[in-house]
């Protein structure tokens, strides 16, 4: 531990040493310009370079298009450029005589006519394809005035937004969602589009993001993560956009929501506010912050705390957020958040479990309410500073705490062959604290314009979870063979004390050298290390209060122990305008290291390992339109201390867990290919994902399960490595756009199968598991006065188990309806229906849900709105599940809010210089979605 704290402080010295190395004025001079197309269009991510005799520096227009050069030292010089799309550039310079810095006038490349990345349609740019980027512009879709971006986002093709509000691109979920670049409220997706007017925005931006060392040094390692960048549009830079609504309904059903989002250049400060009784959250915070570097190792983490503000149960949410940026300078940018929420649930489910041994069928059928009460702070701040035109630094704490009460009870009957052989009734009282506090920070440093560069992260962090538990638990044992016998009751109360907490450090440094124009070479290192203390200490006693002294229920564990890994890797990168790669290897040895202690009994744990992990990575652009991208990775899992633990732990007597010290680590390769074409001119687009994963020695349970009088369903795990575990996934999208967008056909489909072993009883069992999706959505907007949509959704859900030679069905048809019209200017009506069926659930339930409004705009500038609105008119708002492993079917049913009306009051004020107010006279209110914050 002392040697990681030391590693770790001269780590600091030497970022300090650096930057202030850098802070020292440089030699030579400074040449600086900018890059559009004929349109004025900037021109980003071309080929720059300034060639000075024998000379010759290099470098990339930025998003802005803008290239520097500094330090230069020869008096005349040519600037070359180059760009796929264009046609090449070049022309000589000479500097004036004592001028020290030189601004080029903008260079107007010429596009070539079949390459065009950029789209112009009725004078609008529409898409660009700029590498990891799909980018979209919003001036040309017809939103209603007080659209937020959500709705924004239903209007792109190829993006997806489901009734939770969940957003989807290319098939996969947006993980996070910035603001000029920049985390907003912890890159919390729907915190920023259900909240932010989307008048205000000029772009929309879908990215692949492989963190900040590859947008600093251009080298992706890792997987992505899909993320939402979301550009203001410069005229609405300044100014405010407030939000007030308030509303009551039947069942008294409440929404209190308040919104201020102001903006001065360099500066943007937000506050948001929530209170209501509708399930509607404002903070998802099990959401992070991206931070200076993403954290790696597994497990020990937070836990306790809940999911706030989900949509099964009922939710009384409060909430109450801050958001704050702002640009000191070109070299100093400060931001960062708090939220606050707290939230009340009560959730009923239902859940049917039929597990079918070989000579009997054993059926668990259970009621259960659960009341969590929850309270959760999150702080983020970023300080990202630039000392010089080379160096780059950025330093991120974060703190959060949680606290979760929670209330609840179940009733279980199980069943043998149809008759009873126990009852259960379980009642648990619980408080759970989670605090977590951590600081991450970067280091880059350009050495040279050629491409050599130096890049270095860290990270500490520290988290834990204190949980107390008061747990009765009643059985009545009865015997199926003879139901004219006495039924006995069992009795035990347990108490619980569990104390987990956890420590993780880590580090990265890499070099980048060019040896070529277009190569380069990566030498990194990465360490990490994770350690743990986890206890759980739990007492049992009898009805009259005395102790009850059995080990199933009374003991004392604790762990003490830490993973840490070293990572050695090298690889080649090439890059020029058609083609990208990326080749190399890595190794990695593994240590876990640590001890636990038994009921007195210290058992030490010890372990090491080797891993070797592949890197490749190909791109090819066809065009600016057409591009493709085939991506390998691999990565080594090491088993976890529950896997490996060298003894049987029954410390929950319903599910007994013997470790396998023997365990191999597993390795998994990943093959990603993904295939982007379209003509954007025509309003055509087609994209197309496959992803295949195989796993070596991937580490799989054994199960056995058994019944037992006073406990009901037992089952005991232990674990071993298996081979032959995989999946394959395959997603397309394509659209079409008719008559300048007033016609809209999507198309969307996916095709899985997953192929998991596992063991029962000692038998080799492989869950062949098919998942196929289809889905068609029609949309007709002649204009923001009137927009209809329908569509419709088929799943289809297969699953083989060949232990028993079963097979479990499930399929579901969605057909949905949106759709808004303006009666009047002021006065408009919108409904959103949807309707599914399913065949192959225990349930009966087919919901058909109903939501409907009418709103009257009015007062001076149609600021205000009067809505009357009816939700799930029907009342059959339900959650419906089914899952089948080798022996079990379950089925599960949740309640979800119910049928409700309510009045809403809006207000909005905006104000931006140079730009106009929002509320226009001559246009109608608008925004389908449920009211939210």
């Amino acid at each position: 531990m002392n040697n990681m704290k030391q590693m770790l402080i001269m780590c600091c010295t030497f970022i300090l040493l650096c930057a202030g190395q850098n802070v020292t004025a440089q030699t030579g001079k400074t040449v600086q310009g900018m890059l559009r197309d004929k349109e004025s269009r900037i021109v980003a991510g071309a080929s720059v370079q300034l060639i000075a005799g024998a000379d010759t520096m290099g470098t990339s227009s930025s998003q802005a298009g803008i290239f520097t050069f500094s330090p230069v030292k020869a008096e005349s010089f040519k600037i070359k450029v180059s760009s796929l799309g264009f046609e090449p550039f070049e022309r000589e310079f000479t500097f004036p005589a004592g001028q020290e810095k030189m601004i080029i006038p903008s260079f107007e490349l010429q596009g070539i006519a079949n390459m065009l990345e950029e789209v112009v349609v009725d004078g609008v740019l529409t898409v660009q394809v700029k590498g990891d980027t799909l980018e979209y512009t919003t001036k040309d879709l017809k939103l209603r005035d007080n659209a937020l971006v959500e709705d924004a986002l239903k209007r792109l093709q190829g993006v997806e937004v489901d009734k939770d509000g969940a957003v989807t691109a290319q098939g996969e979920q947006i993980t996070r969602v910035r603001i000029n670049g920049k985390d907003f409220f912890g890159g919390d997706v729907k915190t920023a589009t259900q909240n932010l007017p989307a008048d205000i925005i000029n772009k929309i931006q879908v990215i692949d993001d492989y963190g900040d060392m590859a947008n600093l040094t251009g080298n992706k390692t890792g997987d992505a993560q899909k993320i939402l960048n979301i550009e203001i549009d410069p005229e609405k830079n300044k100014g405010y956009t407030t939000t007030l609504r308030a509303g009551y309904g039947t069942d008294n059903r409440y929404q209190a929501t308040a919104s201020a989002i102001l903006m001065r250049d360099k500066m943007q400060f937000s506050v948001l506010g929530n209170l209501n009784n509708i399930n509607a959250p404002l903070f998802d915070f099990n959401t992070q912050g991206g931070g200076a570097r993403r954290r790696i190792g597994g497990g020990g983490g937070p836990g306790g705390g809940g999911n706030f503000g989900g949509s099964n149960g009922i939710t009384n949410t409060g909430s109450i957020g801050l958001n704050y940026r702002q640009d000191f300078s070109d070299k100093v940018t400060v931001y960062g958040s708090y939220s606050f929420g707290h939230d009340d649930n009560v959730a009923l489910s239902s859940s049917l479990n039929r597990y079918l041994y070989p000579d009997s069928t054993l059926d668990r059928n259970t009621e259960s309410d659960i009341n969590t009460i929850g309270n959760a702070h999150r702080f983020e701040a970023n300080l990202e500073w630039k000392p010089s035109e080379k160096d780059f630094i950025k330093v991120t704490p974060q703190v959060s705490y949680r606290q979760t009460k929670t209330n609840s009870f179940s009733f279980s009957d199980n069943l043998i062959n149809g008759t009873s052989f126990n009852t259960e009734d379980n009642r648990l009282d619980g408080v759970s604290t989670s605090p977590n506090v951590g600081i991450s920070a970067l280091y880059n440093r350009r050495l040279n314009d050629k491409g050599r560069n130096i890049f270095f992260n860290m990270n500490i962090s520290s988290s834990g979870t204190k949980d107390d538990q008061d747990r009765i638990i009643q059985t009545l044992v009865g015997d199926p063979n003879n139901s004219n016998m006495d039924v006995d009751s069992l009795y035990r109360r347990t108490l619980a004390e569990l104390d987990n907490k956890s420590w993780n450090g880590g580090a990265t440094l890499s070099y980048l050298e060019p040896v070529s124009q277009y190569g380069k070479i990566e030498l990194s290192y990465d360490y990490n290390i994770n350690t743990y203390d986890n206890n759980r200490k739990q007492d049992a006693f009898n009805a009259d209060g005395s102790a009850l002294d059995d080990p199933r229920y009374v003991f004392n564990r604790m762990y003490d122990y830490s993973f840490s890994t070293h990572q050695f890797g090298a690889n080649y990168n090439f890059n020029n305008d058609k083609i990208k790669y990326a080749i190399g290897l890595a190794v990695q040895p593994t240590l876990l290291d640590g001890d636990a202690s038994i009921d007195g009994t210290s058992i030490a744990i010890n372990r090491s390992g080797f891993n070797v992990v592949p890197i490749a990575r190909f791109e090819y652009k066809f065009s600016r339109q057409k591009n493709l991208q085939l991506n390998y990775s691999g990565r080594a899992n090491e088993p976890s201390i529950t896997q490996i633990q060298p003894f049987t732990d029954n410390s929950n007597p319903t599910n007994i867990v013997t470790g396998n010290p023997d365990l191999a680590a597993e390795f998994q390769h990943n093959l990603r290919l993904r295939y982007n074409s379209g003509d954007f001119q025509k309003g055509r687009t087609f994209f197309m994902v496959l992803n295949g994963t195989l796993t070596d020695n991937k580490i799989v349970s054994n199960n056995l399960r058994q019944t037992d009088p006073a406990l009901g369903i037992v089952q005991e795990t232990s674990y071993l490595n298996e081979d032959g575990a995989f999946n394959m996934r395959g997603f397309y999208h394509y659209g079409q756009s008719f008559k300048n967008k007033v016609y809209s056909l999507n198309f969307m489909g996916s095709v899985t199968y997953n192929n998991n072993p596992s063991y029962t009883e000692g038998s080799l069992n492989k869950a062949q598991n098919w998942v196929l999706m289809q889905g068609m959505m029609f949309r007709y907007l002649p204009s923001e006065n009137l927009e209809i949509n329908p569509g419709v959704r088929y799943s289809w859900n297969h699953t083989y188990n060949t232990l028993n030679a079963r097979s479990v069905i499930m399929q579901s048809w969605a057909p949905t309806l949106v759709g808004s019209v303006n009666i009047t200017p002021t006065i408009v009506f919108g409904a959103d229906l949807s309707k599914t069926f399913y065949q192959g659930n225990a349930f009966s339930e087919n919901p058909f849900i109903i939501n409907t409004y009418v709103e009257k705009r009015m007062l001076k500038g149609n600021r205000g709105a009067l809505r009357l609105q009816a939700f799930d008119l029907l009342n059959e708002q339900t959650n419906i599940s089914r899952t089948a492993t080798d022996i079990l079917v379950s089925d599960s049913r949740v309640n979800r809010l119910g049928r409700y009306f309510m009045v809403m009051f809006t207000y909005k004020l905006s104000k931006f210089a140079g730009g106009m107010n929002p509320f226009q006279e001559d246009k109608g209110p608008g925004g389908m979605g449920r009211p939210r914050m």
